[in-house]
Formats: structure tokens, C-alpha cells, sequence
């Protein structure tokens, strides 16, 4: 495809990345007006909306946009990087490890925040994630990646009900069992149900 297409192409897609990747010499304001102005042509008090206004989207006071990276905490970096993610309302969002790094509480606060973000704005979100409350709490489907293929793509309590030793150990296991418990109770049988086989 032509450079014009290519470029149009990039705005329907977001990307957050494992560490957020925010341009530290940049402050959180123009992290997140970054995408806007590589479009170019849009007015710089209508940036200034569109950053506000995501900045609002993900908990987050304007009052942060001149700060830097730096004097962020890691559950604000990582809302930065939704913000900046979902900039130009992308159709789809990728997520690289969304939660690593972050407390318990600031881990359930981020899933909540992209559950909600996946909900008003219809976006489909692929997540590449080890965590399985994360997984649990965002998936509808899950592509299980082991032995150098996809063992399964399927809905959270089909996958854990293949028979492979993999998958057998990450779901089945202690942190696997106790993270379905958070299943609604019709998937959450499934796995039981799987786990006694």
C-alpha cells in the first residue's frame, strides 16, 4: 500500500507497551498528543481537547499533563500509555503485559479502567498477558501459546479444559484455579469441572 494508506491504516490500531514506552523527555501531555501531531494538520487547541478529554478518559486529573514521566507512578505511566493508545479512536487495541509491574490494587484499578475503556468504546482489545487474573477478568477469548503453536483458541472455560500438560499446569494449577473462581459461575463450573477429570 501507498505511504497515505499505510499511515490511515496505523490510525485504526493502538498499542500500549510492556513498560507504557512513554518518551521521557517528553511530559505526559505531549506523550499523548504525540499521535495527533504525526498526523499533522490538526490545530493545536483542538490537541489540546482530544489530550484533556483522554487524559479524563483514563482517571487522570489535567492537572498531570505537565508532568513528566519520571515523577509518575507506575499505575499512572500505564494510564498514560492507555491514553496515548486510544488517542485517535483505534477500532483495536493491543496491550503488551498490561499489568506488569504494578500492586494488586493498581493492577484491578488498570483491568477495570480497560474493561470499562472496551465497553463505551466498542474496541476490540487483544492482550498478550502471564497474568491469569488479567486474563480472566478481560477475556472472551484466549489463543494459548505453547510447545512453538496456538494449543487452543477459545473461550477462557473450553481452553482449560484441553487435555495438555500445559495448559493442564497454568490453569488447573493453585493461582490458575483461583483466578476462574472469578469466572461468572456458568464458566466458572466449566473449569471446575475440567479440573476433575
Amino acid at each position: 500500500m501507498d505511504g497515505e494508506t499505510a499511515k490511515m491504516m496505523h490510525t485504526r490500531y493502538g498499542m500500549m507497551f510492556q513498560q507504557s514506552v512513554l518518551f521521557s523527555s517528553l511530559s505526559v501531555y505531549d506523550n499523548i498528543a504525540q499521535p495527533f501531531r504525526e498526523l499533522g494538520k490538526i490545530p493545536e487547541d483542538l490537541i489540546r481537547e482530544f489530550v484533556m478529554l483522554k487524559l479524563e478518559m483514563v482517571g487522570l486529573s489535567c492537572k498531570h499533563a505537565a508532568k513528566m514521566p519520571s515523577v509518575l507512578s507506575g499505575g499512572m505511566v500505564k494510564r498514560v500509555g492507555v491514553a496515548r493508545a486510544i488517542a485517535l479512536e483505534p477500532e483495536l487495541l493491543f496491550l503488551d503485559e498490561p499489568t506488569a509491574g504494578l500492586d494488586p490494587k493498581a493492577s484491578d484499578e488498570l483491568v477495570e479502567l480497560i474493561a470499562t475503556l472496551h465497553r463505551l468504546l466498542g474496541l476490540t482489545v487483544v492482550t498478550i498477558t502471564h497474568d491469569l487474573d488479567t486474563m480472566v477478568a478481560l477475556s472472551t477469548r484466549v489463543a494459548v501459546l505453547a510447545d512453538h503453536r496456538v494449543l487452543v483458541a477459545a473461550p477462557v472455560e473450553e481452553a482449560c479444559a484441553v487435555d495438555h500438560p500445559f495448559i493442564r499446569e497454568y490453569f488447573l494449577g493453585r493461582r490458575g484455579r483461583r483466578a476462574l473462581q472469578r469466572c461468572p459461575p456458568p464458566r466458572s463450573r466449566t473449569c471446575r469441572s475440567a479440573s476433575t477429570k
